[in-house]
């Protein structure tokens, strides 16, 4: 399989290509540009497909949070669901969306904040599509580079 070194350089390469086409096509603002470049640069860097790895960078760019990705590691096996086109990001996200409610609840039930789910800001349909766009890219650049690596493998 490419290295993660290869994975962000092909991801990091084609995210003008997908700023450009963005531009083009989605929105000519520049606050939702920097919204999808800044999720997609997020995904490169910390949602990496590979954090089901137990030694990678992704998981070190956590920085001292990098310990919460462990769980993670248990759960899921490499290049299983985590590698998934439609389920990768998902898993991902889903997994620190249960981390942020157990703190949240944590913080309200001693409380250290107030949290009511019932009065939560109504979604822009927009700026969700953008979000999810700029989270899976990268995911399914990563996904589809390792097909195409191990297709042509099996080729040789």
């Amino acid at each position: 399989m490419p290295s993660g070194k290869t994975h962000l350089r092909i991801e990091l390469l084609l995210l003008p290509v997908w700023v450009a086409l963005f531009y083009l096509f989605i929105d000519t603002s520049w606050h939702t540009g920097a919204l999808f470049a800044g999720t997609y640069l997020f995904s490169s860097l910390l949602l990496s497909p590979d954090l089901d790895l137990r030694h990678n960078r992704s998981r070190r760019r956590w920085g001292f949070l990098g310990f919460i990705w462990i769980p993670y590691t248990k759960i899921f096996k490499h290049r299983g669901v985590s590698h998934s086109l439609l389920f990768g990001t998902l898993t991902r996200l889903g997994y620190l969306a249960i981390l942020a409610l157990l703190i949240t609840f944590g913080l309200s039930f001693f409380r250290m904040i107030s949290f009511d789910p019932l009065t939560a800001v109504p979604l822009d349909l927009k700026l969700v599509g953008i979000l999810v766009a700029g989270l899976w890219l990268p995911n399914i650049i990563h996904v589809l580079v390792d097909r195409g690596h191990s297709a042509l493998r099996r080729r040789v």
